[in-house]
């Protein structure tokens, strides 16, 4: 999980970074706050990845936050002004975004942060089989015959071509052991884009199910699609 915080002293500013953040599965908001020496006082004691930081505050503004920090963690800047954008990259900022935020801009500001991963080899669609344990037993599903997988509270759905399998995992888990034709196409669904038979800007159609397609994944799903040679 990355772990964020929010600073700002406008609470409009501050409720629409935690919307955004609430909808990105790998963030987790450990401190959201309009007071600078309360994130001071956070971060000497708890462990925070990524900050959004309002420059213009009372007693204390982002930019002198940065300044006194000698490891700050990656920082995304939110102001209303951009004449310290220039100064603000000396610090390593990951990027800049001017208010009112949009979704849009937010997502482009957080898809350049690094985030270490284990690294896998890619697998091949081909025949390989994923395992799972259901109903306490071990059972093992090819790949090719997966749909989509569906987030449901604690626990995955896996549509399959013969039947449906529940399981205890999380979509973030599962993505690590996918073949590289399994994408995220929404916060709840991973799909098989080598099954799918139409594509549309809202959803892909896999067998007889309509997987939704959000705005943050709809780039990166149709990228895939003209990989995998789909023409719609």
């Amino acid at each position: 999980m990355i772990k964020i915080g929010i600073v700002d002293d406008e609470l409009l500013a501050r409720k629409v970074l935690e919307e955004y953040c609430a909808k990105i599965d790998n963030f987790q908001l450990v401190l959201s706050t309009g007071n600078p020496l309360e994130f001071v006082n956070f971060v000497q004691q708890n462990e925070v990845d990524l900050i959004f930081l309002d420059i213009e505050m009372p007693e204390l503004n982002g930019m002198e936050i940065l300044r006194s920090m000698i490891k700050p963690p990656k920082v995304i800047l939110t102001t209303a002004y951009s004449e310290y954008a220039l100064e603000s990259y000396n610090y390593g900022v990951v990027d800049y975004l001017l208010k009112p935020i949009k979704i849009e801009r937010f997502i482009k500001a957080i898809n350049k942060i690094e985030v270490p991963k284990i690294k896998q080899p890619e697998k091949e669609s081909g025949d390989e089989e994923l395992q799972i344990k259901h109903d306490g037993m071990l059972v093992n599903i090819t790949f090719n015959s997966i749909l989509y997988i569906q987030s449901f509270g604690n626990y995955l759905k896996i549509f399959t071509d013969s039947r449906m399998y529940l399981i205890s995992d999380t979509l973030i888990n599962i993505t690590t052991v996918l073949p590289k034709n399994f994408q995220r196409t929404h916060k709840s669904y991973i799909s098989n884009l080598g099954r799918v038979t139409k594509a549309t800007r809202t959803y892909v159609l896999i067998g007889d199910k309509n997987v939704p397609i959000s705005a943050m994944y709809k780039v990166a799903v149709f990228e895939k699609l003209n990989t995998l040679k789909h023409l719609f």
